[in-house]
């Protein structure tokens, strides 16, 4: 697979399908975004975390690359006139984001209840978990533009809205398992000027 075309050398990129957008679309935005924050849940990966960690951020990584994939497609060339899928586009399943929820509810368990937010950081690690999160967040901020304009499966903004609260539960986990600090932001009463 030869890594240049040139095709994009004018400032415009081809969407699975054939059809050329310019880079700024929203569409490349989104999926463009979602391959940013699959690059730093690898850098998670990376970190000395948990084996059953490893296993989940290796999964969320396989279906961030379905996310794009799915983003990545043009609405118009994916289904024939007859309703029939013209693509073979995978997808993202509502048990995957179930497999979200319960990592979630299993972290949860072994966590002190939350009574404020807590400020990012404490340990590299933490660290990276929550700059995924806010990753996560804005590629699900383009996402839900672009659904705006051209609807596609609900899946996706189900499955990072998921994620993101998978990734701020996880910063908290691995807070507690690295026993770093966890810092409670508590607002600073009568010191605005």
């Amino acid at each position: 697979m030869k890594i240049y075309t040139k095709t994009g050398d004018k400032g415009t990129t081809a969407l699975f399908g054939g059809t050329r957008v310019p880079k700024h679309h929203i569409r490349i935005e989104a999926y463009g975004t979602v391959d940013e924050l699959n690059s730093w849940i690898g850098l998670i990966r990376d970190q000395d975390v948990p084996d059953s960690v490893h296993k989940i951020l290796l999964s969320v990584q396989d279906h961030l690359f379905t996310l794009g994939a799915m983003l990545a497609t043009d609405p118009e060339k994916a289904v024939l006139k007859s309703g029939k899928q013209r693509l073979d586009i995978p997808k993202v399943s509502s048990e995957d984001v179930t497999t979200l929820e319960r990592e979630i509810d299993h972290m949860n368990e072994e966590l002190p209840p939350m009574t404020h937010f807590v400020l990012p950081g404490g340990h590299s690690t933490v660290s990276y978990c929550h700059i995924a999160r806010c990753v996560c967040r804005r590629a699900e901020r383009l996402a839900t533009q672009l659904y705006d304009i051209e609807p596609f499966d609900e899946g996706i903004l189900q499955y990072l809205n998921r994620l993101s609260d998978y990734l701020f539960v996880l910063a908290r986990k691995l807070s507690h398992t690295l026993k770093a600090e966890e810092i409670k932001w508590i607002p600073k009463k009568g010191e605005r000027k």
